[in-house]
């Protein structure tokens, strides 16, 4: 029977299955316990990977600092091996060029006189007591038994004659006049004509041996050798004459062991701020000295006052008419000390130009002056009209040389064997002026001596004299037959035999100075080639294949996918393959170079000739063969050297013209003239162009440059230094006169308004860009005005030392207080700010900004991140320029300031035409604005215009190498500022991640070394072309030594200053903002 019905609905549930429960719950558990454990696991694998992802990441960085610094080593390696190509090609030219005389080692001895070969009898005198010995006289009868060598340095022949024009350095130097008009039995005075170079160390050269010094010894103006061949100081020496020296120590560096060492006193020679000390010590000892005559046998005294008045102040300055009267009433005082044995020579060894400078062959500088007294009645006149001295320096002027025979014939010692010089006529005329037997025999003993030197001089070269009719053979041969004649005659004619042994010596001096002249042109047709192969192998190396702005392309998503593939450990061929080319090229450059340079080395040991260097044109020429080789293997199409732009065409336009000139003297002589209508024509053309750009602001800032670059350059003309060849049509405005060698007093506030303005304009610059942060402010804005307003405070100093502004003060007080600012300003420059410029973060500041209402979604800005590179790179340009700054004066430094101003405009040009990497145009235009203001900082393609005080800015007397880097700092400071300034064509406007551009810099310097490359190759090429111009030493072989100085200084300071820069600055910024696979 069922259940009722309502039972069965109220049924109680079953009880819960716990254990089925419990089953679920530990399922549960477990699961949870699974997915905590992976979730555990994949955190631990995230980290795992973010921490592999940063080590993979900062291996990437070291990566590719590496790889930077390995495109760099053999970036600077290649450039090392080009600055090798230009030294060898420059050294064979000028080994070839500059001439050169073979140094014979024959001296002459007392007993054997030249006369012993000629045909006619030996002697034309009778014997006189002691002939054939020292004491009587070795080839000639002594006249004196000592002489006294006063030696005025500069000493131009219109300081000692009457010429009544009321200028400071005339009318101040009477006595020697005076002397010889009233006694002209005792006393003579003449035109003193140099030889060129017109510096003293190699003018000693010639008033002590006779012979023509030569262009290529002006090298050892700074520090002299020891002349070897036979001289008077030498003949004297082995005669047992002992000789004591005052003054100018250069005679100790030509003649070391030969004076009496507790007499003698040499004082530095290179201090021209100094007028006084030398001359000072001179004037002390030589009085004493006269009253111990039985103490020495010549005695030489070197006065350097007049020569360091003309370099400080210039001639027309009243320090100068200062010194020369003390010089005049120091020889008054020291004629009365003569006495009846000794002779007095006061003589100069060159003259100065307007400016007080020397070293060229201008009028000015090779005519000197020339005194001899004796204190009884010797010297005579063959002519009445002979007893006034000349007028000026064209009237009866004496070569330098002929000193050399006449003291030796007077002093009765030989006659140094290489003498080309001819005895003076008053000095053997006799007090009658009658005595022409003493000169006729003085004439032909000499003449004797000279077809001697002449022998053996052929003799040794292998040639032969030739005996042509108006030949020096046949003169002689003309002149000894005449003597034979004449001495047979019973009323001798000797006038007659002066004269044809005169005619004879003319003669051969005109022909050595031809010999002398035999250039080495196969020496300069090999550094002519070697100069071209270089200059195509930059060529090819600027147009090689590589990473351009169109290929190397900038894009952010590209980077990162190439990072991504990096990390994966894929390495970029890029950089592979800018390391391997630059590397090949260097190897191919050693292998190819090696066999001939150990070719030669091995010959020269073999031979033992010592001439190792014979191989190095060919190892250099193979070297090159093979650089090129290797760039053309690594080009995908053959390279064209040839523009492919209007801006292109023309840097070849502005390079090719300005080397096609050089073959004119009168281009070469207004160069400076040229490059400025080159610099306007560039921002014409510019300014022309700004017009066709995109937006109103571009077309704005394209013409305010250009303008602007246009009229800096017109300004900077301003400053400027005529060369003689350029008057009467150039005014000199660098000094306070065309005769002056100081500043004006308004020049003196130039760099004052320099240090105020320039920090400013850099400023303008920097902003737009948003580049002034970091260390800029401070650095432009406080160091570097502080620096070029202490200049200007050093100049300052120097006019009130120059001036005695304050004659209270102590002798010395603000010389010595302007050297030391000078050294702290340099130090501060070049040490601490190259040390700051290594150290220094970019110059950028990162900005943090958030939206209203989102504070937690910030905003990251970098300022300055556009400019990175160039902005801090522009501190180096600074430093630089701070030191080259200093060291020129007033007007060079406000051309400084302008040039640097020329650079930043040149920079925003180039930028806003984009022609920053793809044009040759912006290293072509620094490199003209290198060399223009060159010109605007006071210098000339001529020797006299080289401003050898500037050595004295930081020092108190010569130090190597400190001295000859600071005048290469004032002389080049134009050619090395443009230098350091190139890298700015790559780095300007450039973002951190800009790939390639060590590359780009590397090309743009190659541009920049082109320029100067062919200006060098072409003044090598006309100077050899026009040898025989009349110009040639004058205008010719002066703008050769110059090009080529500037270009193996181009070629260190790219290396030693743009490229090492370059990798400084890109180190510090690739360290903040990492660094670019390219």
């Amino acid at each position: 029977m069922a259940p009722p019905a309502n039972l069965t609905k109220n049924k109680a549930p079953a009880p819960p299955d716990y254990k089925t429960i419990k089953k679920q719950f530990d399922a549960a558990k477990r699961a949870k316990a699974a997915q905590d454990a992976e979730q555990e696991t994949t955190a631990v694998v995230d980290d795992e990977q973010a921490r592999l992802r940063d080590r993979h990441k900062a291996a990437l960085k070291i990566a590719r600092k590496k790889s930077f610094e390995a495109r760099w080593a053999w970036t600077a390696g290649f450039w090392l091996w080009m600055l090798c190509i230009h030294i060898v090609a420059i050294a064979y030219f000028t080994s070839g060029f500059l001439l050169t005389r073979l140094m014979l080692d024959e001296k002459s001895v007392c007993d054997a006189p030249p006369t012993l070969n000629a045909s006619g009898p030996v002697d034309l005198l009778p014997a006189w007591n002691g002939k054939g010995t020292p004491d009587g006289g070795c080839w000639h009868p002594r006249t004196f038994q000592r002489a006294v060598i006063v030696l005025i340095d500069a000493l131009r022949y219109d300081f000692t004659v009457p010429v009544g024009d009321g200028a400071r350095f005339h009318d101040a130097l009477p006595f020697m006049y005076k002397t010889s008009v009233a006694s002209p039995e005792k006393a003579f005075l003449r035109p003193f004509i140099a030889d060129p170079p017109t510096s003293t160390l190699q003018r000693l050269k010639g008033l002590t041996t006779g012979t023509l010094p030569t262009l290529a010894d002006l090298g050892s103006s700074f520090a002299g050798t020891a002349i070897e061949e036979d001289n008077i100081l030498m003949q004297l020496r082995d005669a047992g004459r002992r000789m004591v020296h005052l003054g100018d120590d250069t005679w100790e560096s030509l003649f070391p062991g030969y004076f009496v060492g507790n007499l003698s006193h040499p004082e530095d020679s290179f201090n021209v701020w100094d007028l006084h000390t030398v001359d000072n010590t001179v004037m002390k000892h030589i009085f004493p000295l006269m009253d111990r005559t039985e103490d020495w046998d010549l005695l030489v005294a070197h006065c350097l006052g007049v020569d360091h008045a003309g370099h400080r102040y210039g001639p027309d300055h009243d320090e100068m008419t200062a010194k020369l009267r003390q010089m005049d009433a120091f020889i008054q005082d020291l004629t009365a000390k003569i006495d009846d044995d000794t002779l007095l020579i006061v003589m100069g060894d060159h003259g100065m130009d307007a400016k007080g400078d020397h070293g060229g062959e201008s009028d000015d500088e090779v005519e000197s002056a020339l005194w001899m007294y004796s204190s009884r009645p010797i010297f005579g006149r063959t002519k009445s009209e002979f007893v006034e001295p000349p007028a000026t320096a064209k009237i009866r002027p004496v070569n330098q040389i002929d000193l050399v025979p006449t003291l030796s014939l007077l002093l009765g010692i030989p006659i140094p064997f290489n003498n080309l010089g001819r005895p003076i006529e008053e000095a053997f005329a006799g007090p009658k002026g009658t005595a022409w037997d003493m000169l006729a025999a003085a004439e032909r003993t000499t003449a004797a001596g000279i077809r001697r030197y002449q022998a053996s001089y052929s003799a040794a070269r292998g040639s032969d004299q030739a005996e042509t009719p108006g030949s020096p053979a046949a003169l002689w041969a003309k002149a000894e037959s005449t003597y034979v004649k004449v001495a047979g005659q019973k009323k001798a004619d000797w006038a007659a035999v002066h004269s044809a042994f005169a005619e004879y010596q003319a003669a051969t001096l005109k022909k050595c100075k031809s010999l002398w002249a035999k250039f080495d042109l196969k020496s300069m047709a090999i550094g002519i080639v070697v100069m071209a192969s270089g200059v195509i192998t930059l060529l090819v190396y600027v147009n090689r294949d590589g990473d351009d702005d169109e290929e190397a392309i900038d894009d952010p998503e590209l980077d990162l996918a190439e990072q991504s593939l990096q990390l994966l450990g894929h390495k970029p061929n890029a950089e592979d393959t800018a390391v391997q080319l630059e590397k090949t090229l260097v190897a191919a450059a050693m292998f190819g170079a090696f066999p001939f340079l150990l070719g030669g080395a091995l010959q020269a040991l073999h031979s033992g000739t010592g001439d190792w260097y014979r191989g190095v044109p060919f190892a250099s020429l193979v070297s090159i063969v093979a650089v090129l080789v290797r760039l053309f293997e690594a080009q995908e199409t053959i390279p064209s050297v040839f523009p492919k732009t209007a801006w292109g065409w023309m840097a070849v336009i502005f390079t090719l013209s300005q080397s096609i000139g050089f073959a004119s003297n009168s281009y070469t002589i207004w160069e400076d003239s040229i490059l400025l209508f080159f610099l306007t024509t560039f921002g014409v053309v510019s300014a022309l162009t700004a017009l066709r750009l995109p937006t109103l602001t571009q077309r704005t800032l394209g013409t305010f440059h250009s303008v602007v670059f246009i009229l800096l350059g017109r300004l900077a003309s301003v400053s400027k230094l005529c060369r003689e060849e350029q008057m009467p049509y150039c005014t000199s405005t660098y000094y306070a006169s065309a005769t002056s060698s100081t500043s004006a007093p308004w020049q003196l506030v130039i760099p004052f308004l320099i240090s105020l303005s320039l920090p400013t304009i850099i400023k303008g610059f920097l902003t737009p860009s948003r580049s002034y942060h970091g260390l800029a402010p401070g650095y432009i804005n406080y160091a570097f005005r502080f620096g070029l307003f202490l200049a200007g405070v050093y100049w300052i100093l120097d006019a009130a030392d120059s001036g005695n502004w304050f004659p209270s003060l102590r002798e010395k007080l603000l010389k010595n207080i302007s050297v030391y600012l000078a050294q702290m300003i340099l130090g501060t420059a070049l040490v601490a700010g190259t040390t700051a410029f290594i150290w220094a973060p970019p110059s950028v500041a990162v900005v943090t900004t958030a939206e209203a209402g989102q504070t937690t979604k910030a905003k990251v800005a970098i300022l300055g991140w556009g400019n990175a590179h160039g902005a801090r790179y522009l501190f180096l340009l600074l430093n630089i320029l701070t030191a080259c700054f200093l060291l020129s004066k007033p007007m060079g430094g406000g051309a400084l300031g302008l040039f640097t101003w020329q650079i930043l405009s040149l920079l925003e040009i180039l930028d806003l035409n984009s022609l920053t990497t793809s044009s040759p145009i912006g290293p072509t235009m620094l490199a003209l604005l290198g060399t223009f203001h060159f010109f605007t900082t006071g210098h000339q393609a001529a020797l006299a215009t080289i401003q050898w005080d500037s050595a004295f800015i930081p020092l108190f007397t010569i130090r190597y190498p400190w001295s000859p880097l600071a005048v290469a700092l004032n002389t080049l400071a134009g050619p090395i500022v443009a230098t350091a300034a190139v890298p700015l064509v790559a780095l300007w406007k450039t973002d951190p991640h800009r790939k390639g551009l060590l590359e780009k810099v590397s090309r743009a310097l190659g541009v920049f070394v082109v320029y100067f490359a062919v200006e060098a190759l072409a003044t090598m090429a006309w100077a050899g072309h026009l040898r025989r111009h009349l110009m040639l030493y004058r205008v010719f072989s002066p703008r050769f030594m110059l090009a080529s100085l500037v270009l193996v200084v181009v070629d260190i300071a790219g290396i030693v200053v743009a490229l090492a820069g370059v990798r400084v600055n890109t180190l510090a910024v690739g360290d903040v903002f990492g660094w670019p696979s390219g």
